[in-house]
């Protein structure tokens, strides 16, 4: 498996902002994290409902702006299928990608033919992609409920640290605005969704890694 410093040209990224990275989000800076949820507050039932109506959405589409920790900002096309199932396509000259199968996240560089490999339960994102989003659960870092949005924050110290997926909802709508990935040294990289479709079917290869491209995978010695 590769281990890159940087993927791209005006999206430079560390492995330390590697979990900011899968975030794709937008906004981060308008909605300052500790205003969105500090401490963890129990869920109310309106919360819980907001939680399970996006559990219920199987799959999605749409378009996303992401901006990343230092202020830069890309866009691109989106694809999620509930479980565990993810890919960013970055617009042109960006030329990354990533893919999330339900078991690794890979990230790739289609112009350097790179790809770096990661469990996705290791990552925040997993909370986002997870069959249910159970309230109860010891997970929750806060919710915040206001008239315009219904921010829920999530983490699992033992698993990632201090690093949180923060999702926030339309209260009206139940609808999924954006997202926001903290890592562990406390920096944002959020994906703001618009244009979004549910309801469709995906062909598999939507969310094919490609193993066989990665040095160090089993399917590379094939």
């Amino acid at each position: 498996m590769r281990n890159s410093d940087s993927f791209l040209s005006g999206l430079t990224m560390t492995r330390r902002d590697l979990l900011g990275a899968f975030a794709v989000a937008a906004m981060a800076s308008a909605i300052p994290f500790g205003a969105r949820a500090q401490a963890a507050a129990p869920a109310s039932g309106t919360a819980q409902a907001i939680a399970d109506h996006f559990s219920g959405v199987t799959t999605m589409q749409g378009e996303f702006v992401q901006f990343g920790p230092r202020g830069e900002q890309t866009g691109g096309k989106f694809f999620i299928q509930r479980p565990g199932k993810l890919r960013f396509n970055y617009d042109d000259p960006s030329p990354m990608r990533v893919i999330a199968d339900g078991k690794n996240v890979a990230i790739g560089n289609t112009k350097l033919k790179t790809w770096d490999l990661y469990p996705l339960s290791k990552t925040p994102l997993s909370l986002l992609l997870a069959q249910r989003i159970d309230l109860s659960a010891g997970m929750v870092k806060g919710v915040k409920e206001e008239s315009d949005l219904t921010t829920i924050a999530l983490g699992n110290n033992t698993v990632f640290g201090n690093s949180t997926i923060t999702m926030m909802f339309d209260p009206k709508t139940y609808d999924l605005r954006q997202w926001t990935i903290t890592d562990n040294q406390g920096k944002d990289t959020s994906v703001m969704i618009f244009n979004v479709k549910t309801g469709m079917q995906f062909d598999d290869r939507v969310f094919r890694v490609p193993y066989e491209s990665i040095p160090g995978t089993p399917q590379s010695r094939d």
